[in-house]
């Protein structure tokens, strides 16, 4: 079953109180709480205070957006993310495939990478937590090609993909790009760009409803989510639209 949700970094301004209510408002089901802002790694503190709003509000929070840097230096280490993210009670950690692209990096540096995401994935895996990797640019999942090589060398179960359009691509390349990857995704965010710019989800929901149609051949989980992200002006009025037009393009067969 396909369920709707919302990624807090969405609104970095507002309290996690605010989002909780506008996620509950409008009838989206899950929430990815961005550890740059709402939830920092450190602060237990708060993320107990949000477990209890959520459940509260019978909410899910499906992931911790950790921006974990997978092979490299990182501001916070694992092992402080995992803790929230336990303490949250997520489904998935996201995490970034190093600071490179794909072009850019050696094998030594490769190898490091590949290394950490083993060493993270079983950490995760003993408190029942997957690691989803973000789908981006200037990464080692910077290209279809680039995501498929590296799941598959990294070669373990508790390891899957996050998928959004890459923004310069087609929409029949990213359906076959998306293809290709599907058995390896887990969650998706969702956003409407033409090229760079933002429109309203709206304006693009027979394209979305292709990409549902192609995710929907594999769903290995129970539920997968669609997490709105990145709405037009950054505007709560547009949020409320959008969660409509997601949930409409979501209930449809």
């Amino acid at each position: 079953m396909n369920k709707s949700g919302l990624v807090s970094i969405t609104f970095r301004q507002l309290s996690v109180e605010d989002i909780i209510k506008l996620c509950v408002e409008h009838n989206l089901s899950a929430i990815e709480w961005g550890a740059d802002q709402h939830i920092l790694p450190t602060d237990l503190k708060q993320a107990k205070h949000v477990k209890k709003l959520m459940d509260q509000n019978n909410l899910i929070s499906i992931a911790y957006g950790s921006y974990y840097r997978v092979g490299i230096e990182n501001e916070y280490a694992f092992e402080d993310i995992l803790k929230v993210a336990t303490i949250l009670d997520v489904t998935d950690i996201r995490v970034w495939a190093g600071r490179k692209g794909s072009e850019d990096v050696d094998e030594a540096y490769y190898n490091h990478v590949i290394k950490d995401f083993k060493r993270i994935s079983n950490l995760a895996q003993k408190e029942n937590i997957r690691i989803s990797v973000e789908y981006h640019g200037k990464t080692l999942t910077d290209t279809a090609d680039s995501a498929l090589k590296l799941i598959q060398d990294i070669n373990h179960d508790n390891v899957k993909l996050y998928w959004q359009p890459a923004v310069n691509l087609s929409v029949n390349e990213r359906l076959n790009d998306l293809k290709r990857l599907l058995p390896y995704i887990s969650n998706v965010h969702v956003f409407a760009w033409q090229n760079i710019e933002r429109e309203p989800l709206k304006e693009q929901v027979d394209i979305w409803l292709s990409y549902r149609k192609c995710l929907d051949e594999n769903l290995f989980d129970e539920h997968r989510y669609y997490l709105l992200e990145f709405v037009k002006d950054d505007a709560i009025e547009q949020f409320v639209e959008d969660s409509k037009t997601l949930n409409e393009i979501l209930k449809t067969v």
